[in-house]
């Protein structure tokens, strides 16, 4: 989603708006509003974006010898 085109407008993602708590913010705008909501004024913020924890790694196909020189 960072470098996608298409980012969903919402004010989690705004330069506008600062969190208050998970489902609030608080916009320069309109005041207190939900995280989901959105305006005509949104501009992306990159830095707002928390991105999805990495899947672990599974060693599980590799053998002792595998790793031996």
């Amino acid at each position: 989603m960072l470098f996608r085109k298409k980012v969903p407008q919402c004010c989690a993602y705004c330069v506008h708006a600062g969190h208050i708590d998970d489902h609030q913010m608080i916009c320069r705008r309109k005041g207190i509003v939900a995280a989901a909501d959105q305006c005509r004024r949104f501009r992306y913020d990159p830095l707002k974006r928390v991105p999805a924890r990495p899947k672990p790694q599974t060693f599980d196909r590799f053998h002792a010898g595998d790793f031996q020189l």
